[in-house]
């Protein structure tokens, strides 16, 4: 009589796990996240809603490339397909997932290309993805995407122009600046640091490598540089030019 209770108890606790099993879903394993996310980017360029639907839970927090936040329905009314004459496509690369009971992260990179009238674009985006498994679903929770910075084309130098802009720069007193010409490049360099190269991009407006932001040499209304304007995130530094 006990074996037949033990036994029928076995079988309670197992019919038990199934079903808990079944209620919970399958664990999901980094392909599938990837697989995922990949029918959702391919979705942007034709403006397919549906994937973002399936995807987002109802509670999704998005915050894009461009500063915004937004909740699943705002994001799924900001899909659409692109204007005629374009035309793109964005490929996952370096994908990196953390996959923990209910909860995964997904991390990787998007090279998006995009084609406008024949003229082809590109840019690279990070994104990160944190999916939780509802009821046995897999839905996107949190969202957040960040655009990797890309230095401009460079310009032609126009040689004759670095003469206005070699000289003496201030911040403040006791803190300057020298900008110089060595042959075909310009540089500009403070006190008991490295020497920075200023490229050019188009007249009187550089750029350093790597370095988001630019350096501009305003001119007074008589056509004289009379300071260097560092620009960083559409904000201002002014070096005011003093020999």
């Amino acid at each position: 009589m006990t074996r037949v209770i033990l036994v029928c108890a076995i079988g309670a606790i197992t019919v038990s796990v199934v079903s808990c099993s079944r209620t919970r879903g399958e664990t999901i394993t980094q392909d599938e996240l990837v697989r995922r996310t990949q029918e959702i980017v391919d979705a942007v360029a034709t403006g397919d809603r549906r994937p973002f639907e399936k995807y987002f839970a109802a509670d999704s927090m998005i915050f894009d490339e461009k500063g915004r936040s937004m909740d699943k329905k705002a994001f799924v009314e900001d899909q659409s397909p692109l204007p005629a004459g374009y035309s793109g496509s964005i490929k996952l690369v370096k994908s990196q997932s953390r996959i923990l009971g209910d909860t995964a992260v997904l991390s990787c990179d998007l090279d998006e290309t995009e084609t406008i009238f024949g003229q082809e674009l590109k840019a690279r985006y990070h994104e990160t993805d944190t999916w939780v498994r509802r009821n046995g679903e897999w839905q996107i929770v949190a969202e957040q995407v960040l655009r990797y910075y890309e230095d401009p084309a460079p310009g032609k130098p126009d040689l004759k122009r670095y003469a206005d802009y070699v000289g003496t720069y201030e911040l403040a007193p006791g803190t300057t600046l020298t900008v110089f010409a060595e042959d075909e490049d310009l540089f500009s360099q403070r006190i008991n640091r490295t020497k920075d190269h200023l490229i050019p991009e188009a007249p009187d407006i550089f750029f350093r490598k790597s370095v988001e932001g630019r350096r501009l040499f305003r001119r007074d209304r008589r056509g004289r540089v009379d300071a260097m304007i560092d620009r960083r995130n559409n904000e201002d530094i002014v070096w005011r030019k003093t020999k």
